[in-house]
């Protein structure tokens, strides 16, 4: 049905219907309708861009690696000022260009040639630091860029190259999100319209309108080919989601929505079928021509049926304009240079090797005139040319009436954000919902640590005496430090989603604001929780005042005061580069609102001129809330408590003001509310921080900037052959294959067949059915052959290939995989096959040639020397620059076996001439995104084919499914090709080469160890230990050191742990490497830096507060080292066992936690319940914080004596340990450091030796556990 233009009428019930004649036509429908209802035609933007050049000031990268990221020259550039060798980088050269509306644009350029980085600096996304420098003009409709700056992004789109989503999200969410944020607004004019309107015509078209825009995520994932996999997560690296290609299309397809005029693509057709590409690029041409937007694409090697598909193409080579005019001219234009593309050379192939070292090839002998072979001779030429010369005066001809009315219209009118702060923050929150409680595992083990602490905290103090005023506080203070604590394990998270966040926020999906605003709301449920089940636990078993209005006031004050440090983790997490800055440096802060909480250290003994840390520690108000809240109950606001007369004792204070004075705090009911306001200020402030944060810092950079000196290469290609046919071998023993290695080595001919491959996984709508990935696959790969395997994004060619190369964890298969006839078992195929996976998954710290290196030396094995390994690794160099059987067979000679075939099948369209015979298959199948509809079952129509015959008999020939009599079977008594010694070799090297190069990691421990020592210096500067409470103090002030070096080491080790593991599973598959030499290499490196890093601590802690002693110091500095040594290994173990960073996190706070209660300081060692002595015993904290205690505080070699006639000591040494203890209280008497800190703490010198060997057979666990987990336990999920 077509209205009176002749558009065809369509059905606007769903986007299937809208959809149902293809995209063309929806498109013309949406032109029409939308001209109709707003009586003026379509919005149009053109770009125009005059001498624009981008430039960026960077140091060199030389080959003695001097600009490496190691920690010297990390070091270097901190605090030592060295000349460094800084250039210029033209990444952008007096660039010119017109990119008009309704025009398909191809940008065509080498890796590094400028493409990203033009789309970029034109959609305002390009990262501006003050290296850069930008000059030239650009303009939208004749408006200046830099007026349209915020707004820019709500009618320009750009696509980046990087596939970022939230990986548990499903297509459909993300999508859908994508369109309430990026289309509000045309919802809200359409109804406003609507209800002004009143003729008919206009009134339809406005419902029409609507109906698009309400079905447009439909419309969408139709158009995309994503109907199949919508209700699946997107997945990532470690969680199997949709396919690459799928996932790319995801990307693409997110930036389809709102009111953009403008379209820049950067390479959205990597990873997809080149039927998917073309229907992709179709569909934008429609856009293009129907909608009348502005389309620039940027494609890497585009088909000539793509190619053909753009009006326009802009070619870039080191910056510099190569050519830009229509697609039509240019190979005319680059044959009148002299160069001939081959009839068998695409033409984008063809124009992308001009400017390059492949060039010569398509030189024409008979030109007269030198060829141009450099970028900037190319440009020069180009400049010249009578295309630029017409560009010149299209980028010169003045704006017409209807592009000066859009300007007026669109680009001044449109709106920063296209929803209201409140309608962002509230979509923004139901997606942070969505995405925080689908971690379940992380859930889990939060509300398992809040359950297991809770108990143990309420039950070893239960029932306490309050007037154990020191008991009292410290159950408040370890219930504030442990929930605080817990907020910290969400900075993982908050980091990997901030590429996410840099992409939305930059796309104006909304605004900062909003951001924060519903990332901490969607954590109030979960804090709230926590708060509650602690808080009830802990208040009423331990015997806190039983009046309701305080406990209420108790679990407000622990709410706010847990979603205070929540946010302030949050803005860590945004001004942080990294993990392994951030989680240290989180701990850090932590520590120093904790030494200023007035509990380790009372207000009264902190120096006055760091008075101000006291002031402004959220945890010192929310301690002295909750204190004030318990001591001015009517219970203890007594003068007469338990028979002690407080007032007359102590001047007029009650036993609660009295309780409160012994920690300097003050006494006053009105500090409660007090606590309760700052907290909860304090939140806002640290929210509006990390507002500032994710607003103003970036931490992204151009890429594909290259830094290197450049130097004459001399370019060759080498190639290596594998024979047909083998000769026969003979096996000698039941090991290896025997190959004679004395000239060359030769790669003995290998036959891979597969058949009747099934691989079937639990339906995730009903686990206890199953779906079928693979359905009975039967094939073969020849040695000498190249095999093509091909079909559409998610068809199952990367399951296929996981499969065959033994590579998926769950799921059950079934058939049979065959090496030359012979079955082959798991090693045989680890061993014999190299599988470059689809995801780029390294270890990060490793240079190009490093990386080559370590594959060539652990993949080959002792047979080839190690000269011929490194040429390998140069020959590498040189070289970088549905589950369903349709057909096997031979090709044929340009392809006519192939098109032969599916030409006989009734109802396919025949090839045209000059088409891309892979595109054509692919499009005959069903492949793309617009073919879904094809009838023909092509699976049923191969299987009676004389090819299935053929592949049949050919599958029962000797060699690939019956034994070969000629080629051996692989048989390895080895599982690694390599030798232990070369495994232990290079997998050591790379881990010192790792850590050295990452200075983010092991600077920042070793400026954190300094720091801390300088701030509990500063703080302890003239602490005296002789006094009953100076004694604690110190006692206090070493439990602090270690327990918080403990938590710092444990954490920090995470995020670097975590980013190697999926290499580590990558490598393993392969049997690149032993497991073992992994853990060895893992656990080795270490000790330097943890031993360097206790020596920085110890050397500026030691005598700043008063310890004296150099063997003392010493034996103080291995003990604090194999202290921190224990809990990174502890760390490593926890990254091995369990499946998520978040959930580690939560699982070592829960373990450090438990242990830190029993580590004899909080409660002492005499007060702990017999019930939990074995808690106390095997806590692996004590035994360290016990050496360095007893180090110091219980060093007494002759004890004094205790003279009753003088009431005093006598025969005093001069050794701390043998002081008398002053200002004890009456129920302690008289007694030494030395005896109270063995008796009270149960900390004893004698026992030094006995705890090193029990921390290092703590080690030998943690490091046994972690070999296991290591060698046993894989969270990669395929």
């Amino acid at each position: 049905m077509e209205d009176r233009d002749g558009i065809k009428q369509l059905n606007c019930e769903s986007g299937a219907t809208l959809m149902a004649q293809g995209p063309q036509v929806l498109h013309d429908f949406i032109a029409s309708k939308t001209e109709a209802a707003t009586g003026r035609s379509l919005p149009q933007v053109d770009v125009r861009f005059r001498n624009l050049s981008v430039t960026a000031e960077i140091t060199v990268a030389n080959k003695n690696g001097s600009e490496l990221p190691t920690m010297l020259n990390e070091f270097k550039k901190t605090f030592v000022v060295s000349k460094k060798q800084n250039v210029r980088k033209e990444i952008l050269k007096n660039v010119s260009g017109v990119f008009a509306p309704g025009n398909m644009t191809l940008l065509l350029g080498q890796p590094g040639s400028g493409k990203s980085s033009l789309m970029k600096i034109l959609s305002g996304r390009f990262p501006m630091k003050n290296n850069i420098t930008v000059e030239g003009d650009i303009s939208f409709n004749n408006v200046p860029r830099e007026q349209l700056i915020k707004r820019l992004p709500q009618f320009v789109a750009y696509v980046n190259q990087r596939d970022k989503h939230y990986p548990l999200l499903t297509v459909k969410e993300t999508l859908e999100f994508s369109h309430k944020v990026g289309g509000s607004e045309l919802l809200r004019e359409t109804e406003a319209m609507l209800s002004k309107e009143s003729s008919p015509e206009s009134l339809e078209a406005l419902e029409a309108m609507k109906a698009v825009f309400v079905h447009y995520p439909d419309i969408v994932v139709k158009q995309f080919g994503l109907q199949n996999c919508q209700d699946t997560i997107v997945g990532d690296a470690m969680t199997r989601g949709v396919s690459g290609g799928e996932r790319k299309r995801v990307t693409t397809a997110e930036l389809e929505f709102g009111t953009k005029c403008v379209s820049l693509m950067d390479e959205i057709s990597t990873g997809l079928d080149s039927a998917a590409t073309f229907d992709i690029i179709n569909t934008q041409r429609s856009v293009a021509k129907k909608l009348r937007k502005t389309m620039v694409i940027a494609l890497l090697q585009p088909s000539p049926e793509v190619f053909v598909l753009f009006d326009d193409v802009m070619i870039l080579n080191e910056g510099e304009v190569m050519y830009h005019g229509p697609c039509d001219l240019v190979q005319g234009y680059f044959e009148g240079l002299g160069f001939s593309c081959p009839p068998e050379r695409d033409l984008a192939d063809f124009l992308l090797d001009l400017g390059t070292s492949a060039q010569h090839i398509y030189e024409v002998e008979s030109y007269q005139k030198n060829h141009p072979r450099f970028a900037s001779e190319f440009a020069e030429i180009f400049r010249q040319s009578q295309i630029h010369q017409e560009m010149l005066h299209q980028l010169a001809t003045p704006h017409g009436v209807h592009a000066l009315s859009s300007a007026e219209k669109l680009l001044n009118d449109v709106p920063e954000f296209q929803q209201s702060f409140v309608e962002s923050t509230l979509t923004l929150l139901r997606r942070q919902v969505m995405v925080l409680y689908r971690n379940k595992p992380f859930i889990i083990g939060r509300v398992v640590m809040i359950l297991v602490m809770g108990l143990l905290y309420s039950t070893v103090f239960s029932d306490f005496n309050p007037a154990e005023v020191s008991i009292v506080i410290g159950v408040l203070f370890a219930t504030i430090l442990f929930l605080s604590m817990g907020q910290s394990s969400q900075m993982p998270a908050y980091i990997a989603e901030r590429d996410i966040y840099y992409k939305q926020r930059s796309a104006n999906f909304f605004g900062a604001g909003s951001y924060v605003i519903a990332t901490s709301a969607s954590q109030i449920p979960l804090v709230l929780a926590e708060s509650i089940i602690f808080g009830m636990m802990v208040y009423w078993i331990c015997g806190f005042e039983a009046e309701t209005s305080r406990f209420i006031i108790f679990e407000v004050m622990l709410f706010l005061t847990n979603l205070a440090m929540g946010m302030w983790f949050s803005f860590l997490a945004a001004i942080s580069p990294n993990a392994n800055v951030a989680a240290p440096l989180g701990i850090t802060s932590l520590l120093i609102f904790i030494i200023f909480a007035g509990f380790i250290v009372t207000k009264d003994n902190i120096p006055d001129f760091l008075i101000w840390g006291h002031w402004i520690s959220p945890m010192s108000w929310s301690l002295k809330a909750l204190a004030i809240n318990q001591y001015r109950s009517s219970t203890f606001d007594v003068c007469v408590y338990k028979g002690v007369d407080y007032c007359a004792t102590y001047n007029g204070l009650t036993m609660g003001e009295y309780s409160l004075k012994m920690f300097s705090m003050e006494t006053g009911e009105e500090w409660i509310a007090y606590g309760i306001i700052y907290t909860l200020v304090i939140y806002f402030v640290f929210m509006f921080l990390s507002y500032l944060g994710l607003e103003y810092i970036r931490y992204e950079a151009p890429e594909n900037v290259d830094a290197s000196e450049k130097l004459n290469e001399n370019e060759s290609y080498a190639q290596i052959e594998t024979p047909k046919n083998g000769s026969s071998t003979n096996r000698t023993n039941d090991c290896a294959v025997e190959v004679d290695t004395q000239e060359k080595h030769v790669v003995v001919p290998l036959t891979v067949a597969f058949q009747d491959l099934w691989y079937s996984v639990p339906d995730p709508h009903n686990p206890k059915e199953s779906l079928d990935l693979l359905k009975g696959i039967t094939g073969f790969a020849l040695p000498g052959s190249i095999t093509a395997l091909m079909g559409s994004s998610g068809a199952g060619k990367t399951t296929l290939m996981d499969v065959i190369a033994g590579r998926k964890t769950g799921g059950k298969i079934s058939g049979k995989i065959l090496l030359n006839g012979f079955e082959a078992n798991e090693l045989a195929i680890r061993r014999s096959t190299g599988y470059c996976e689809q995801m780029d998954v390294h270890s990060e710290a490793a240079t190009f040639r490093e990386a080559l290196t370590f594959s060539s030396f652990l993949r080959q094995d002792s047979s080839v020397s190690d000269d011929k390994k490194y040429a390998s690794v140069n020959e590498c160099i040189e070289l970088l620059g549905g589950g369903e059987t349709v057909f096997f067979g031979d090709l044929g000679e340009n392809y006519r076996n192939l098109i032969g075939y599916f030409e006989s099948i009734p109802g396919v369209t025949p090839l045209s001439a000059g088409y891309n015979p892979a595109a054509w298959m692919l499009e005959c199948i069903g492949a793309g995104v617009s073919n879904g509809d094809v009838t023909t079952d092509f699976v049923q129509v191969f299987n009676k084919s004389s090819h299935k015959q053929l592949l049949d008999t050919t599958m029962m020939a000797e060699g690939i499914t019956v034994p070969s009599s000629e080629l051996p079977e692989m048989i390895f008594c080895e599982k690694r090709a390599a030798n232990s010694m070369t495994q232990m070799k290079f997998v050591v090297a790379r881990f010192i080469r790792m850590y050295w190069r990452t200075p983010a990691y092991n600077l920042t421990r070793m400026f954190v160890s300094l720091f801390l020592a300088l701030i509990f210096g500063l703080v302890f500067v003239d602490a005296t230990y002789t006094t009953y409470s100076g004694l604690n103090s110190g006692v206090g002030l070493v439990y602090m050191t270690a327990l918080f070096n403990a938590f710092v080491s444990f954490e920090s080790v995470l995020p670097l742990m975590f980013s190697e593991r999926a290499s580590f599973y990558r490598e393993r598959a392969s049997q690149t490497y032993n497991a073992f030499w992994y853990f060895v290499g893992s656990t080795i490196v270490e000790i330097p830096y943890s031993f360097v890093s206790g020596l920085l601590f110890t050397v500026v802690f030691y005598p700043i507060v008063g310890f004296t002693g150099f063997s003392k110091a010493v034996v103080y500095w291995l003990a604090y080292s194999i202290m921190t040594l224990m809990q990174v290994y502890q760390g490593q173990m926890l990254a091995f066992v369990f499946p998520t960073e978040e959930v580690a996190i939560v699982a070592g706070y829960l373990i450090n936690t438990v242990f830190m209660m029993f580590m004899g300081f909080s409660p002492p060692a005499n007060s702990i319940p017999s019930g939990y002595t074995w808690l106390y015993k095997i806590s692996p904290l004590k035994y360290p914080l016990s050496t360095m205690v007893s180090l110091v505080f219980a060093d007494c070699d002759q004890l004094p004596q205790w003279d009753d006639t003088l009431g005093a000591y006598i025969n005093i040494d001069s050794q701390l340990g043998c002081q008398p203890m002053a200002n004890a209280p009456v129920t302690v008497g008289h007694t030494t450091l030395k005896e109270y800190t063995e008796d009270h703490f149960g900390m004893k010198h004698d026992r030094i030796a006995r705890n090193f060997a029990v921390i290092a057979a703590i080690i030998a666990i943690y490091l046994f556990l972690g070999l296991l987990a290591l060698r046993f336990i894989s969270h990669q999920k395929r």
